[in-house]
């Protein structure tokens, strides 16, 4: 963070964070409504605005030595979508999300907002393709899972055969046309998640939590590490 603009009385309302950026010697620009708003897209404008350099890493820095859980965004479009992967996986304590192919830029507004500051606090990768995102995770031991509904195994099928216990890496695709059929065959194994009710579907960024909490949970109870509780 380098800068923080607001309005007089978001510091006031937020003095918390005013004392942060004082404590890190981060300038607090007080500013119009206007000025403020012209500085976001939203509608309806918080009244303050930090300004932060980009936080993206190389891929052969974010997947390292004892990483476990890797979330793989494939040509995911929808910003709301991107920061609902950055979240999810923050949340099922994944080591990093990584965005390839044509994905939407992470640092889109709408994609920063729906985030809900994760995008802050996991390793991120911007601008990569497939097939260096599956050579680098298998490289690192990783088991590659393609997420999608014609997958011929179940995330049922992995958790009862115990195969999301090890380094796993989930890959989901857009949200429209799912993922290119040369790069599910990269993938070791193209899973589906089963509905059990008569939905058609499941949204990339739900199917993602769904997946991704699956592998979390059994990653834990084979190396017994606490939870973490909000």
């Amino acid at each position: 963070m380098s800068e923080v603009f607001a309005t007089a009385e978001a510091v006031e309302r937020h003095p918390d964070i005013a004392a942060l950026a004082v404590a890190a010697a981060v300038d607090i620009r007080v500013s119009t409504d206007a000025a403020v708003a012209s500085l976001v897209g939203s509608v309806t404008p918080q009244g303050i605005v930090a300004v932060c350099g980009f936080v993206d890493v190389p891929l052969t820095d974010a997947v390292s030595e004892g990483s476990q859980l890797v979330a793989v965004g494939a040509h995911v479009r929808d910003p709301g979508n991107a920061g609902s992967l950055l979240r999810c996986a923050d949340a099922a304590g994944a080591d990093a999300v990584v965005f390839s192919g044509s994905s939407v830029d992470p640092y889109n507004d709408k994609a920063v907002r729906a985030s809900a500051g994760s995008i802050f606090h996991l390793p991120m990768v911007t601008g990569t393709v497939m097939p260096d995102v599956v050579k680098t995770l298998k490289a690192r031991g990783f088991t590659v899972l393609a997420a999608s509904a014609g997958g011929g195994t179940t995330l049922d099928d992995l958790l009862d055969t115990g195969r999301l216990t090890g380094p796993v890496g989930w890959v989901f695709g857009n949200e429209a046309w799912g993922l290119p059929a040369d790069e599910a065959r990269l993938a070791d194994e193209v899973v589906a998640v089963p509905i059990y009710g008569r939905a058609e579907s499941l949204n990339v960024a739900t199917a993602a939590a769904v997946c991704l909490y699956a592998t979390a949970r059994a990653q834990r109870s084979r190396s017994d590490r606490p939870s973490i509780r909000a």
